[in-house]
This record gives structure tokens, C-alpha cells and sequence, in this order.
């Protein structure tokens, strides 16, 4: 064991830390060293979204004395850079461990003379970013994992306008939460006066919210017997997403209800993410034996959505990210379109990894449609900037994120059940249902089909791992993918771009990123990059083709899941 890990252990050993803390270190000294150097071997990182680890003792894990520290430096940042009352709000979710999280959290900061709104239980992730907003707070907390395995938990930071921390505020409040050398730095307690509890009239303003979003609420009404069935996967979105739906006018809700009790050791999943099929599979089993109209699933903390439909077969399918995002994206602006309710600076934002289909939906319809670095901080950051310009209307990602309307600045997987839903009863008016409407969309604009590749490395050894990787692609990127020529590199860490063909450079106007790009003479797209969350790099494949009609749809299909297996085999990431 290095010596540095041996002085940390020393220090937690000899410190101000629990007689229970330092049994348990104890006896990983004794039985399992390899266990206790990976929870000393580093400090758990304050990094794209706050923090997030596996929860146990030590500098590496989610704890009592990490999550301390990291409000300390997070707290004493915000009184030098705010003057007068500062007021934060902290919310948390499902996990183990996430209510006291929270509440030392909210210690830490009234013990440093802030005034904490604290909700009273769990809630979802959006409402703390919209309560931000609406109690005019200078930062917010939530304790959270989102859809990592059980024995994760995280601490997600925002800012003032309700979204996740942006330069320059990211890399201060890292700066602050460095300098607590101890746990003696801390400010425990003291401050309890400062605490207000919230709850149910803070929910109320939220569902009003989301009400507001419907575009078509008349059609919502006719169609208020719309089969939806709803699963919670054991988090917060039990406490919010049925009475979203009600406010609506939907009264043929089914809730999955194996999966309906918040439950921090999530025991039907193995994973809590609605993107896993396996994740979904009760929820699909109830779909099909009640013949519903759609499934909807959110993830612990019910930022995250995901969809499932009956395809142009008849068979029960689950939508991917892209999917989701191009069909609520197009909804956005053909309804609001249809309404006479658009406006002619619209805009639209995605990530450089969702697929690109979006971009040429928005084109058609005249829309503004920007790119953004992955992670909605960055959507919302890009919003800012356009306040009083522009007119925002929806955000999204892949990863089964969307962000509807200016109230918040986060994903919300609630409004965008409420949202979902409502496109699903408008198919419905129509006698159609989404997956046809998929199907309509790209008959006109191109069938665009993406996959994801996430690999996982973890451990000390894992971050190396993926670091060479990356740096192979950097320094000898693929002159041919599947017998096309690869046409451009895009550098996202250098804001490099590259014509490979003619040597042409340019600059990317995006601040850095640890994302590499290829772009095909055939229009297909080949992304890497390094989870900012989880000890994975994830490759994104975007390829595409034209189809007359519905009858090509099937076959086309085929035809690009098979060439994107081909890709993936070749850069030999089986």
C-alpha cells in the first residue's frame, strides 16, 4: 500500500471521526486491503455534477464526513460570493442513507448562518431546480445517484438559475471544498434555526407547472381514458408523476405496483434505470396484459424517462433516448406550430451525441437548434445566454433526459410523462399511435438509427484504462470505418476540428470536453467519452437512410443495426 494511502487511513484512525468509522476501518485492514486502499486511494471527486460513489467509509465513498466537508467548501463559497441572506434548497430521493445526507447537508449549511428550505421526504430531482427558481434560493443540493446501483448515493450541486454548476463556479467550489483539510474544518451543527421544512405547497406550484406545458390539454381531456401504465422503479416519482397525469385529465392510470414502494435497495431491479430493458420488464409484462396505449418509467430520482410502445408488429417495444427526445422534440414544434402559439425566435437545444435527426426536423421548421457539451447544465447554461433573445422551448439528450419549458433547469422525467402522454392521446385522436408517428417522421426526414456502447473500467487501474483508450483514438483515429472514409475528427478537449482528407482545421466553440468524434463520408457519426459520473467510456454510433415508405421501414432497419454491429466489431469494442 503507498504511503500516501497509509497517512489518510492514519489520519481517519487518529481524527475526529466515529468510534464506528474507525472499526470498520479496522477490519478491512485485517481481511480485505484491497477494499480499504480503494476507499483511501484518492479523494472522492467534486466533479461534473457534485459528488457520486459508492457509500462506506473512507476519502473514495459517500459518507457522512464527505458529504460535510463538501458542503463546507460549497458553503463557504457561497458567502463570498453572495452579500446578504443566501438561502438554499435541498431535496433527496429514494437511496439508502439519502435523507440523513441531506440533512447533514442542510446542518452544515445553516451552522454556517444560510437559510435552508428542506423538503420533508423525498422528491424528484426537478422540483429541487425549479425550487431554486421559485424560493429565489442562491443554490440548491440534492442527495442523490440517479440510476446507479444501490450502493451508490451523490450529492448533486446547483446554482442560482436552478441548474447544476458551470464554469466558473464548478472549479471554485471544488477550489473551497480542497481547502477543508479536515473534518474539524467542518461546521456540524448550531444553525438549526435556519431550517424550514417544505413540502406540499411547493408541489402544488411545481404540478402547476407542468400543467402549463400542455399544448393540447383539450385533447387530453377527450382522450382521459388513455391506458397508461406507470412505473415508479422504487423512487420519487410515485410522489408526484400519478398527480401530474391526473391534473391532465388521465383517470386510466396503472401503476406497476411491485415497483411503486420508494425502496433503496431497489429489489426487482438489478439496475434502476429506465434505459435497461430488464429494468422495464414488469412494467412491459403489465403493458401487454392490459393492451395499454404506453408504459412510462422513471428512474429513482425521476429526472430520467423511459418509454414503451407497441411498434408497426403489434409487439411491445422500448423506445431508445433518441427516439424519445426526436418525437417530444418534433411534438414541441409542430404542435406549438399547429396552435398558433410559436414564436418566430424559437429554439431548441440538444447535445453533440443525440441524434441528428433533431436538427433536421427543427431546420424544416425554421427552428433554431443548438449543440451543447453533454449534461443539461450545459442546455441550461446556453438558455442564460439567450435569455431576452431567444424563446426557449425544450432540451434533451440521449440518455432519456428531456427539459421542457423555461421553469427549470434540469431534466425532468415528470413533465415529460405529462408530456409523452399527451402526444400519445393526440395519436390517438388521430387513430395513429407514437410509433407510427416515428415511423411518419422518418419517411419525411431520414431513418436515423443510434446505439450506445458503454464500457466499465473500474478501480484505480480503470481511469488508465480509459485514458489510453481515448489517447489512442486522439493520436491515430481511423482513416476507414466499415469501408467508408472517415472525413472529420472532431476534438472536443483540444476545441479542434479536422478535415482528414485535406488537413483543413478550425476552432470548436465549446469549452472542453473530453469527446472525440468521427464523421463519415456517409454521414454517419462515431462519438467516445469518458462517463463524467461512473468509471465507464461510452461510444455513440449514429448512422442513417433514406426510406420511401412505411413498407422500407423494417427492412432499412435491419440494414443499419447491421452496420453498426460491423462498426462496433471492427473498432473491436465487443
Amino acid at each position: 500500500m503507498e504511503r500516501t494511502i497509509e497517512l489518510k487511513i492514519e489520519k481517519w484512525l487518529n481524527g475526529n471521526y466515529d468510534e464506528s468509522t474507525k472499526e470498520q476501518i479496522k477490519l478491512l485492514q485485517e481481511n480485505n486491503t484491497d477494499e480499504l486502499t480503494d476507499a483511501f486511494y484518492r479523494e472522492l471527486e467534486f466533479g461534473t455534477g457534485g459528488l457520486r460513489g459508492i457509500m462506506g467509509i473512507g476519502t473514495n465513498r459517500m459518507n457522512k464526513y464527505t458529504v460535510g466537508m463538501a458542503t463546507q467548501g460549497f458553503a463557504n463559497y457561497l458567502q463570498k460570493s453572495f452579500s446578504g441572506e443566501i438561502k438554499v434548497a435541498i431535496a433527496h430521493d429514494c437511496r439508502n442513507n439519502s435523507r440523513a445526507f441531506a440533512e447533514i447537508t442542510a446542518n452544515v449549511f445553516a451552522a454556517n448562518g444560510i437559510k435552508v428550505f428542506l423538503f420533508e421526504s423525498l422528491r424528484p430531482t426537478p422540483e429541487l431546480s425549479f425550487t431554486i427558481r421559485h424560493l429565489g434560493c442562491k443554490a440548491g443540493v440534492v442527495c442523490t445517484a440517479s440510476h446507479n446501483p444501490k450502493e451508490y448515493n451523490g450529492y448533486k450541486a446547483y446554482w442560482d438559475d436552478g441548474a447544476q454548476l458551470v464554469p466558473p463556479h464548478d472549479k471554485n467550489v471544488i477550489a473551497e471544498v480542497e481547502k477543508i483539510a479536515s473534518v474539524d474544518d467542518v461546521k456540524w451543527s448550531g444553525g438549526e434555526a435556519n431550517i424550514t421544512i417544505i413540502g406540499k405547497e411547493m408541489d402544488e406550484a411545481y404540478l402547476n407547472m407542468v400543467k402549463s406545458l400542455s399544448v393540447y390539454p383539450e385533447v387530453c381531456q377527450q382522450q382521459h381514458d388513455l391506458k397508461i401504465v406507470y412505473t415508479p422503479i422504487h423512487g420519487t416519482g410515485i410522489m408526484l408523476v400519478p398527480q401530474a397525469l391526473q391534473s391532465l385529465g388521465f383517470d386510466n392510470v396503472h401503476i406497476v405496483e411491485e415497483q411503486s414502494k420508494p425502496d433503496g435497495n431497489f429489489p426487482t431491479v438489478v439496475y434502476p434505470n429506465p434505459e435497461e430493458t430488464e429494468t422495464m420488464s414488469i412494467g412491459l409484462a403489465k403493458a401487454k396484459a392490459l393492451d395499454a396505449d404506453i408504459l412510462l418509467g422513471t428512474d429513482p430520482d425521476a429526472d430520467r424517462v423511459g418509454v414503451g410502445v407497441k411498434n408497426n408488429l403489434g409487439e411491445w417495444v422500448l423506445l431508445n433516448g433518441n427516439q424519445t427526445a426526436l418525437l417530444t422534440f418534433n411534438y414541441m414544434i409542430e404542435a406549438r406550430k399547429n396552435k398558433g402559439i410559436n414564436q418566430p425566435n424559437d429554439m431548441v437545444i440538444k447535445t453533440i451525441v443525440t441524434t441528428d435527426m433533431i436538427d433536421v426536423i427543427a431546420k424544416h421548421h425554421g427552428v433554431a437548434c443548438y449543440n451543447v457539451l453533454t449534461g443539461f447544465k450545459w442546455i441550461a447554461s446556453l438558455i442564460k445566454e439567450k435569455e431576452g433573445k431567444e424563446n426557449y422551448i425544450v432540451g434533451g439528450e440521449e440518455s432519456f433526459g428531456l427539459m421542457i419549458g423555461n421553469e427549470i433547469r434540469d431534466k425532468d422525467a415528470v413533465s415529460a410523462v405529462a408530456i409523452l402522454c399527451e402526444m400519445a392521446a393526440v395519436e390517438k385522436a388521430r387513430g395513429k399511435s407514437l410509433y407510427s408517428k416515428l415511423i411518419e417522421l422518418y419517411t419525411q426526414f431520414g431513418l436515423y438509427k443510434e446505439s450506445l456502447v458503454s464500457i466499465t473500467k473500474k478501480g484505480m487501474n480503470g481511469v488508465a484504462e480509459i485514458n489510453s483508450m481515448m489517447e489512442s483514438f486522439r493520436s491515430n483515429p481511423p482513416k476507414m470505418i466499415d469501408g467508408i472514409e472517415v472525413v472529420e475528427l472532431l476534438d472536443y478537449q483540444l476545441q479542434i476540428g479536422k478535415n482528414l482528407q485535406t488537413g483543413e482545421s478550425w476552432a470548436i466553440n465549446l469549452p472542453k470536453s473530453n469527446v472525440l468524434q468521427f464523421l463519415l463520408k456517409d454521414h454517419s457519426r462515431i462519438s467516445a467519452r469518458p462517463s463524467g459520473t461512473e468509471p465507464k467510456i461510452k461510444f455513440y454510433f449514429s448512422v442513417n437512410a433514406s426510406i420511401a415508405d412505411e413498407s422500407q421501414f423494417n427492412n432499412t432497419e435491419k440494414v443499419l443495426d447491421q452496420k453498426i454491429e460491423r462498426i462496433i466489431a471492427e473498432m473491436k469494442l465487443n
